[in-house]
């Protein structure tokens, strides 16, 4: 009987909100919550405020969290206003009047720290029904962070109502991402690409769409006469590109593969043919473009829920991969992680779980990869697995379940156990939590654009960026 009473008592404290009156507080009443900081709280303070003092707040991250002074952190006043909910909310709750308020910062709080807030009531003046409130703030190592006191007004009647939902804010990471992409890479300079077969009218207008930005002086390798007929239909104007003709999309994958190997083109941009007729001629022993790597697809992605863009591979080349071809897979994504301006990523190798499983092989795998990056057989970047998705991209998820690593929560390389799983995770994050995308072949003496019929405009502009990147890259350091 008791429980259910607590239990009623729990459900009727959700759902109203009520205060307490001067009469019913005493010296030593204490209230309590806690809060999770996450990257989105650091944003979205800094939105509402106008302080974008943190370091880097448009991509929270922790990567300089081991130099002093640096690694970012949350605002000191976001502490604060957890003191002012609880004063508000509970203790002494609607009708209080702040008066004013001291508050000392004693330690940094991080992404992924849990803050356990106090107020206690330290003193009561009767004649002006003032309250003086003794407040601290401690982290899950129970360190203190905050302390200090607030004086307010308590009401002295009650007041009461049914606690309000409110409104969903959700940050966005802007529109602006692609405008930035090719900021950076205008300067490299426009390369030559073998956009093969392009017989429709999306895959022909994502390259002109690629050259008009400055990033590709296509070669279309095609049919001539299907071609020419695509362009007039779709009113697209081709006029002065150089055409292969060819007689059918299989003949135009050979070529243009010839083309990358004698050095006539720097990119191949997959057309209106289906991708596994491309890889074919890519991987083909006598294509000239293979190399000791294993090839493997790397989708680049953005989306609002996660600070920073990050590699999900491998969702669209290899199926089921072994060790071995994990393995490259892990390489090829380190090297394109790199070259998009992450010096060290933190590659997480994911499973359903965070446990090694005997009876669940993706757990095996990743255990392997994170031991042969010890031995440094896998070079370039800090591996950790297993890894449940959670664990990965939400350093509260990871410290909820007591993982130490220096990849959870920031992962900026996801490699999936097979292609089934990572296609659906990258066309759930597309389709459902609008991200944008970039899809590029790694492994290959040339970086190959591959793209679906279903993307959009800004994705395969955005994947001839990428490849730009790398083909400037392998004029350095071929492959």
């Amino acid at each position: 009987m008791q429980e259910r009473q607590a239990g009623a008592d729990a459900a009727d404290r959700l759902g109203i909100l009520r205060n307490r009156t001067f009469d019913e507080i005493a010296v030593g009443d204490t209230e309590r919550l806690e809060r999770t900081l996450t990257s989105e709280d650091i944003q979205l303070y800094a939105v509402l405020s106008g302080d974008d003092s943190v370091q880097n707040v448009g991509a929270v991250d922790e990567r300089a969290a081991d130099v002093e002074g640096c690694g970012v952190i949350a605002h000191g006043m976001w502490a604060g206003a957890l003191i002012a909910a609880l004063i508000g909310t509970r203790l002494p709750g609607p009708g209080a009047r702040y008066l004013g308020q001291s508050l000392k910062f004693q330690a940094p709080v991080r992404v992924g720290d849990t803050l356990t807030i106090d107020v206690t009531v330290a003193a009561r003046d009767a004649e002006s029904c003032r309250l003086r409130l003794a407040c601290k703030g401690t982290n899950q190592r129970g360190e203190m962070v905050i302390e200090g006191e607030a004086e307010v007004v308590a009401p002295t009647s009650r007041i009461e109502y049914r606690r309000a939902t409110l409104p969903e804010v959700r940050l966005s990471v802007g529109s602006g991402g692609l405008q930035r992409l090719l900021e950076h890479v205008r300067p490299l300079g426009s390369v030559k690409v073998a956009v093969v077969h392009p017989c429709d009218a999306l895959s022909l207008a994502g390259a002109l769409d690629a050259r008009d930005a400055g990033l590709i002086e296509p070669v279309l390798v095609a049919p001539r006469e299907k071609l020419e007929s695509v362009a007039r239909e779709a009113g697209l104007d081709i006029a002065g590109l150089r055409i292969v003709d060819v007689p059918h999309s299989h003949a135009a994958a050979d070529v243009a593969v010839a083309l990358a190997r004698d050095g006539e083109v720097e990119m191949l941009m997959k057309g209106s043919l289906h991708s596994d007729e491309l890889m074919a001629a890519v991987i083909s022993s006598t294509g000239g473009l293979r190399t000791k790597r294993r090839v493997s697809h790397c989708f680049v992605m953005q989306t609002p829920a996660y600070p920073r863009p990050f590699i999900i591979t491998d969702a669209a080349v290899n199926i089921a991969p072994n060790l071995q071809q994990k393995a490259d897979i892990v390489r090829n994504a380190i090297t394109l992680a790199q070259v998009i301006g992450v010096e060290r990523p933190r590659v997480a190798i994911l499973a359903a779980v965070e446990t090694v499983n005997p009876e669940m092989p993706a757990t095996l795998d990743a255990a392997a990869l994170c031991k042969m990056a010890d031995r440094g057989q896998i070079a370039g970047g800090v591996l950790d697995g297993p890894l449940a998705f959670d664990n990965a991209v939400s350093a509260a998820a990871a410290r909820i379940k007591g993982i130490e690593s220096p990849v959870a929560g920031q992962a900026d390389v996801l490699v999936v156990p097979d292609l089934e799983s990572g296609n659906m995770l990258a066309k759930q994050l597309e389709h459902m939590g609008d991200a944008s995308s970039a899809g590029i072949v790694m492994g290959a003496k040339v970086p190959v654009v591959l793209t679906s019929r279903a993307d959009s405009r800004e994705a395969r502009i955005a994947s001839c960026g990428i490849a730009l990147m790398l083909a400037h890259r392998y004029r350095v350091t071929p492959p």
